[in-house]
């Protein structure tokens, strides 16, 4: 039996390919604007602002996103979200080349840039299973995780080195080409596997808006999955405690930091290639669980470690076991999820994993003020172990299910009630 192969899929190896472009605009543009903001007003303050006016328009929009992407065209929706984002590049390239030195209207574009940042998430999470059939899906969400990986990583390299090459303007021109490009690619990706099921037609806004939570809190499959992961990176990630560890307990300096940072990053791209080839769909569940269990014991190994290449080791073993549970989470979700609850569904994901990482690293810098970096870091990584253990024993669903396409809605409506 061959192996399926959706780099074949037609339109496929476009669609990535524009993400790829898109998601590299996005960070070549985060790390630019951050540091030209700073250059401008010279206060530590505004970059808390420049996280601000994109976060907040995101938080604010991403529920209304969600149902607005069940509702119409997912790639037209894409399409617009990609246009705004560009119509950002184009605001700050303007500002640059007029050299505007007041940081507000860089705030204001922003501003722009987190609405369209709302739709970006749940619109390419919800249109990927319009684009491959179900039998390609895994392979298709473990090759976008190690796309987005990617590009998370070498985007701000790229944008720094833009930046000092030529400023803002060579920089924000190279994002607007990048969304450009995106949007052209996106023409030619087919949407082949719509599902032609109507989407419930709730009777108010409000309860389209919340549909997604009702949806995920009536399926602990969904709220199993979307909780382990929030709960394990809001209390054990130690990325913020880097700088921290570089400094005064492994006394490596910036170029070490530097390192520290790239280990979990070099750890998940490994993963992402070999599962981009080789994805795999048996005990799915308890294998989701053993890889953030994993991910907790390299963080406990990190914390207690005083040597350079022990932690380098532990971060690495911890990224590559994160972008396990990250391809089995994004996995389950999508096989779980029908077609007509995908954006609001995605939309809740999004909001859930904006909210971890940003808590997580507020957590982080707490604990370690309150505690000391190396007690912040071991509690984190027991916590992380205290929270597998708790949600292997409330979701029995999740730890139990074997393919991903027996968490389906029709798999499951299939299976005998006890």
């Amino acid at each position: 039996m061959r192996r399926p192969n959706v780099y074949r899929q037609p339109g496929f190896v476009a669609f990535v390919i524009a993400r790829l472009i898109a998601v590299f605009a996005m960070q070549i543009q985060a790390v630019v604007v951050a540091w030209q903001v700073y250059e401008i007003t010279g206060e530590a303050l505004s970059l808390a602002y420049v996280g601000l006016a994109q976060f907040i328009p995101m938080l604010v929009l991403l529920m209304p996103a969600g149902d607005l992407i069940d509702r119409y065209d997912r790639k037209r929706v894409l399409a617009l979200s990609w246009t705004g984002a560009a119509l950002c590049s184009g605001a700050l390239l303007w500002l640059s080349l007029h050299e505007i030195g007041d940081a507000y209207w860089f705030y204001a574009a922003l501003v722009l840039y987190g609405c369209s940042r709302a739709f970006i998430g749940p619109a390419l999470a919800s249109l990927l299973p319009q684009i491959v059939p179900r039998d390609h899906l895994a392979q298709a969400i473990a090759t976008n995780s190690m796309i987005m990986r990617t590009a998370t990583i070498l985007g701000p390299v790229l944008g720094g080195v833009l930046y000092a090459m030529d400023g803002g303007v060579l920089t924000y021109s190279v994002c607007l080409a990048c969304f450009a490009g995106g949007l052209l690619l996106l023409t030619r990706v087919p949407v082949l596997y719509a599902d032609q099921r109507p989407a419930t037609q709730d009777t108010t806004g409000w309860q389209r808006f919340t549909a997604g939570i009702r949806f995920i809190r009536s399926r602990p499959i969904v709220l199993g999955t979307i909780s382990l992961d929030l709960f394990a990176v809001l209390l054990g990630g130690v990325v913020a405690l880097l700088p921290i560890y570089a400094s005064d307990v492994l006394h490596v300096g910036a170029e070490g930091l530097g390192l520290l940072r790239s280990a979990m990053a070099i750890g998940e791209i490994l993963v992402g290639i070999y599962l981009s080839a080789r994805p795999f769909n048996n005990h799915v569940g308890i294998t989701m669980f053993i890889a953030v269990a994993i991910f907790g014991v390299a963080n406990i190994v990190f914390a207690l470690s005083t040597l350079f290449w022990l932690s380098f080791a532990a971060l690495l073993v911890a990224g590559a076991a994160d972008m396990v549970s990250m391809y089995i989470r994004s996995a389950l979700i999508q096989f779980s999820t029908p077609d007509s609850m995908r954006g609001r569904v995605n939309a809740v994901s999004m909001l859930f994993i904006s909210s971890s990482n940003e808590l997580g690293v507020f957590r982080g810098g707490i604990s370690a003020a309150w505690l000391g970096a190396v007690p912040a870091a071991l509690i984190g990584g027991f916590c992380t172990l205290g929270v597998v253990g708790g949600w292997a024993l409330a979701f029995k669903s999740l730890r139990q299910v074997d393919r991903f396409e027996d968490a389906s809605p029709e798999s499951l409506s299939a299976q005998p009630r006890s």
